[in-house]
């Protein structure tokens, strides 16, 4: 039976001494790997020969080195989520990266905490993909989804004081994604060793069924293993404030009283007064450290778990309440790979991602299409960004030959379980996501199988609403399937919302994938017109925000949903971020190989997009753009539109000193009238957010905007000029004070500019990098959803006058010197400091 204690907190009582007793140990694996790409059954025993493989540090992305190729995975098939009736072949669907194939991971080390009497698990935070994992020669254990944590007993398979061999084969097949995957052991991995009496991996389960300002009931569920059916152990478990000061110390508790043996679970409550809430805006974290002592009060385990303290709610008709506060999701959709970086995870490349989504206002990410690393769901928690998590692309019923289906039958509720039990203490998640746009949503079984999954998450965390993305509205509010679950998402189609809203017994609607609009930073097409599915000799999209693919919409056409259907809870923008595969509409266009939905390009360099994201989802900061650039030779006297984002709500133009009119967001055009393809044509819902200038002409020089506050006075200028000719590289670094670990790092803007520091947007000359010191170059990228270059090589392009080099530092505290240098204008460089 489970045993509740509810235990009153008392005030501050000093810092904890010393619970950080050696009694688990955790023994990172990111050193010391052999790898290699071909296929060797006999890698697996100890005395295995692997001198000549490849040394690497782990997370490790195999095939982000490359080489590009259109034979990489080409795939001949027929898209029906895009509409495609017929199979057709699909160069870059996954990126053109060799991630098919074979890999082997070798790594011979000791384990110095292993000893007799000890309990010892290794835990793979993801690695992709279809992992069979060998100790010594024996093998330990098998685990095919590459996007899920997991973990072994290895007790029995180490060696106490002696050298032991893990050999890990992966295998990733071809048709088995419909992006880019990765390939490798991509995410953290490590061994873990505890006493036989013990909290299992994931042991801890905190929640807070009561809150608000005055008081929160916060439960700890706490999983024991010991031996003897639990006689003579005790648990503690010790609350922390955020700043680390003791909030509660509780006295031992007889694990003989509390548990069962069978049941293993022991269950408290906490009163605590006057709490800080978890929040977007103020993330507060505590802490649990639940200590368990043997019968002669020896300190057996200690396990720590960080916890917020929150509540949501999603009322019908009202939407959706976070600390009883009335949230709308400004979601984006991300995929999980890092750009140049790849799919292998990277604290610091996250940390960055999220500050600049944070930044555009945005306050939730969906974890499309699978699940996330523990690194950005760490992140979240303590940055404040909401997060949906997703954990399968497809169900029993195939979107890729070689996909999911073909291990959902036997692993889907494993997967659903570790995902849920790995981040269910994590306050950033407020919902679960079960599927994408599953083949399942069209048939009269799909409703068993959504309710199947629901009822897992249920099961194992019944404080959190329970989503998928569907994308044939009609059909699912007909056949039943869309009300199977807590919150019905729709994946486009927002013209949609009212007329199925009726249909829906929850009463709430959630764009779970909004938008996909396409465009290339800084490339723009003429004339400026709205269109579906647009491609051109250069393979880029325009940057003026009008187009969009044969199934979606342009921004506006979600603002407007959600500005004005109080039962629409938010939107999740497909995507924050461009990602390598899906090059839509460019399908059959080698090379292209990497999306153009990204507000933000694969660089990481915004694109004129996330300003009008930004200037209506982030009231609070002042945002005034203006697109496109200025340098158009050989466009004089041509019509040239201007749009300007803004928060403002009206601006005037001027061009070369002469003005071009003010404008004025018109928040009168309502939401039905501006369906129309008439409506469309002439951009009337646009009107109600941007201001646009749809006449004027380019002559050279400067344009200047001039934006106007509520009450018609001037509250902001910006002007752009005309670039001359190129002078001298400008570099920007996001962070210049580093940490000296081997793996922080910083993101260094490189531009182009004249002499009198005027962008040159047009610029796409080589940069050639170096870098000195107590650091090393890591990887570049420019945006270019066409371009072949490596990632690897320090050098590269410019595209449309930008990229970004990143530099990784050393274990060694110091300096860093970057130096970035191309033909015809002057080097710069840049100083960046390390320091432990």
């Amino acid at each position: 039976m489970k045993r509740s204690c509810l235990l009153s907190l008392i005030g501050i009582l000093g810092f904890l001494s010393s619970l950080s007793a050696q009694v688990r140990t955790e023994m990172w694996l990111e050193k010391g790997w052999k790898f290699t790409r071909e296929d060797h059954p006999e890698a697996v025993q100890a005395a295995f020969d692997d001198s000549k493989w490849q040394s690497v540090t782990v997370p490790h992305d195999w095939a982000i080195y490359g080489p590009f190729s259109i034979q990489n995975d080409k795939q001949n098939v027929a898209i029906s989520q895009d509409g495609q009736k017929e199979a057709m072949e699909h160069a870059g669907r996954t990126g053109g990266l060799p991630f098919v194939g074979v890999g082997w991971y070798r790594n011979t080390l000791e384990v110095p905490s292993f000893q007799a009497g000890k309990k010892a698990f290794i835990l793979f935070d993801g690695a992709m993909s279809h992992a069979e994992v060998y100790i010594n020669g024996k093998k330990v254990g098998f685990w095919p989804y590459g996007y899920n944590s997991f973990w072994f007993d290895i007790t029995s398979y180490l060696q106490a004081g002696g050298k032991n061999t893990i050999a890990v084969r992966l295998e990733n097949l071809p048709e088995s994604s419909r992006w880019y995957p990765g390939a490798g052991l991509y995410r953290n991995v490590r061994i873990i060793v505890t006493d036989k009496a013990h909290i299992p991996v994931w042991g801890t389960y905190i929640t807070t069924p009561q809150v608000n300002e005055q008081f929160a009931r916060v439960r700890v569920e706490t999983k024991v293993d010991v031996p003897n059916a639990g006689s003579d152990y005790e648990l503690r478990t010790t609350l922390l404030r955020p700043d680390g000061t003791e909030l509660v110390k509780e006295s031992a508790l007889s694990l003989q009283e509390a548990i069962s043996y069978h049941d293993s679970v022991v269950v408290q409550e906490f009163i605590v007064k006057n709490p800080q809430l978890w929040s977007v805006e103020t993330p507060t974290l505590y802490t649990a450290v639940s200590q368990l002592y043997g019968k002669n009060g020896e300190l057996k385990d200690e396990y720590t778990t960080k916890f917020g303290i929150r509540s949501i709610e999603i009322i019908p008709d009202k939407g959706f309440f976070l600390n009883g506060k009335k949230t709308v999701f400004k979601g984006v959709c991300n995929h999980h790979d890092l750009g140049p970086l790849g799919a292998a995870v990277n604290d610091a490349a996250i940390r960055r991602q999220i500050r600049i989504l944070k930044d555009m206002g945005c306050n939730a990410i969906r974890t499309s299409h699978n699940m996330p690393a523990p690194e950005l769901v760490r992140a979240c928690d303590e940055m404040g960004m909401m997060l949906m998590v997703e954990s399968f692309d497809e169900w029993n019923k195939a979107k890729c030959a070689n996909g999911y289906n073909l291990l959902f039958d036997e692993w889907a509720e494993k997967d659903l379980v570790n995902l849920i039990h790995n981040f269910r203490n994590s306050p950033s998640v407020v919902m679960w996501c079960i599927g994408n746009e599953v083949p399942n949503q069209w048939d009269e079984g799909g409703c068993k199988v959504a309710k199947f999954l629901q009822d897992i998450c249920h099961r194992e965390d019944p404080t959190r609403p329970v989503t998928q993305g569907m994308d044939a509205p009609d059909a699912v509010v007909n056949n039943n399937f869309a009300a199977v679950m807590d919150v019905a998402g729709f994946n486009y189609r927002p013209f949609r919302y009212q007329t199925n809203y009726a249909k829906l017994p929850q009463r709430i609607v959630l764009g779970s994938e909004t938008a996909s609009t396409v465009s290339s930073r800084g490339v723009y097409k003429f004339p400026v017109e709205r269109k579906a599915m647009a491609v051109y000799d250069d393979h880029q999209a325009s940057s003026y925000d009008v187009e969009h693919c044969g199934w979606s919409n342009l921004p506006e056409d979600d603002f407007i949903q959600h500005e004005d259907l109080p039962y629409c809870i938010g939107e999740f923008v497909w995507t924050g971020f461009d990602y390598l595969g899906e090059p839509t509409p460019y399908y059959t266009n080698w090379p292209s190989h990497s999306s153009l939905f990204g507000i933000i390009d694969l660089a990481g360099i915004p694109k004129d997009r996330y300003y009008l994201y930004r200037s209506h989802w982030n009231p609070t900061e002042e945002t005034l753009h203006i697109l496109p650039h200025w340098n158009w030779e050989g466009r004089e006297g041509e019509v040239t539109p201007v749009f300007v984002y803004s928060n403002y709500p009206s601006a005037e133009l001027f061009i070369n000193g002469k003005s071009q009119g003010k404008r004025t967001k018109d928040l009168s055009i309502p939401l039905d009238s501006s369906y129309t393809e008439a409506a469309q044509k002439s951009f009337e819902r646009q009107k109600r957010y941007r201001l646009m200038w749809m006449d004027t002409k380019y002559e050279p020089g400067s344009v200047k905007v001039v934006a106007y506050d509520k009450d018609g006075k001037v509250a902001a200028e910006k002007e752009i000029r005309t670039a001359g000719k190129p002078y001298q590289i400008v570099l920007e670094a996001d962070r210049s004070q580093l940490k000296a670990d081997g793996r922080d790092l910083s993101f260094i803007n490189v531009k182009i500019v004249d002499e009198e520091g005027n962008f040159c947007p047009n610029e796409t000359r080589e940069i050639q990098f170096k870098v000195k010191g107590a650091g090393s170059f890591r990887a570049v990228a420019n945006g270019n959803p066409a371009s072949l270059e490596s990632f690897q090589a320090p050098k590269m392009k410019l595209f449309s006058g930008q990229l970004t080099a990143i530099v990784q530092t050393s274990e060694e505290a110091g300096t860093i010197i970057f130096e970035a240098s191309a033909k015809g204008v002057k080097s710069a460089t840049l100083r960046l400091e390390s320091s432990k």
